[in-house]
């Protein structure tokens, strides 16, 4: 079975080092100046836990935290590795029919084929109006949208905006648009299952956590109701897939829960 990982971060060092200075700074605290991550240590970290292919994602919030990794930096880095990677882009919303227009471009011609939104770096709650000209276009092209939900550790940020709930508007609304909630919303996550099961085009993914650390309540979800809607996803390097799917394997799982999350799903949500 070929694990599809749908979360992963571009922190080489290229995209650190494009970043503004004050998130560059941040980063190179994290790793050291020395020792940032090269493109190999993720391939080298997707071999060794079995991971076929794996999403990684742009990040655009200029207007409020001038912080960027951009499509392009995305679309070159799939196109060096096209059989391990898939690109999503990222919009600032705050750019009006600018940020419309860059969702088609690096859909259409860089061939990025989902949307990373972080909410609490646009300081736009999911179901804020100005998110929905992206959501139109996202819908019209096709591909997911993946939100950052749940806690997160930007520092200034505010968490008002990463509330699983508002994505259920977003849901409601948007009925063709498929959604993934990313982290399953912790602390927040009774509402991510809720949000799940009541709207056939949500999704949630378990990146960032070691599944030890899972709570029982969502573990019970993913493998009694929501089987159909779990991904695997790493949020690498935070974590590495090695861990996750080790302990995945210790984890007591239906089989045919095993294999929707780590492979099934996300081939029919990506249409791989």
């Amino acid at each position: 079975m070929e694990i599809i990982d749908t979360h992963a971060q571009l922190w080489t060092e290229k995209a650190i080092m494009s970043m503004p200075e004050s998130m560059r700074d941040g980063y190179l605290r994290i790793f050291g100046e020395g020792n940032l991550p090269r493109i190999g240590d993720t391939i080298e970290d997707m071999d060794a836990a079995g991971v076929a292919r794996s999403v990684i994602v742009a990040i655009d919030a200029e207007t409020r935290w001038d912080y960027k990794v951009s499509n392009e930096l995305v679309a070159e880095t799939v196109s060096e590795h096209p059989d391990r990677f898939i690109g999503f882009a990222s919009v600032d919303p705050h750019k009006g029919v600018l940020a419309v227009k860059e969702l088609r471009h690096a859909v259409e011609e860089l061939g990025l084929r989902g949307l990373k939104l972080l909410p609490h770096l646009l300081e736009l709650r999911p179901n804020d109006r100005e998110m929905y000209p992206v959501y139109e276009e996202a819908r019209d092209l096709g591909i997911p949208v993946l939100f950052h939900a749940g806690t997160q550790f930007h520092t200034g940020t505010k968490l008002k905006y990463c509330r699983p709930i508002d994505m259920d508007e977003v849901a409601v609304d948007f009925p063709e648009l498929k959604i993934i909630i990313a982290h399953f919303g912790w602390p927040w996550y009774e509402e991510t299952m809720t949000i799940c099961q009541r709207n056939v085009n949500v999704w949630f993914n378990i990146a960032g956590w070691a599944p030890r650390h899972i709570p029982e309540f969502v573990k019970r979800y993913m493998d009694r109701v929501l089987s159909h809607k779990v991904l695997f996803g790493s949020d690498y390097p935070l974590v590495s897939r090695q861990r996750i799917v080790k302990e995945l394997g210790e984890m007591e799982l239906k089989e045919e829960t095993r294999h929707r999350l780590l492979h099934d799903n996300a081939k029919q949500l990506l249409g791989l």
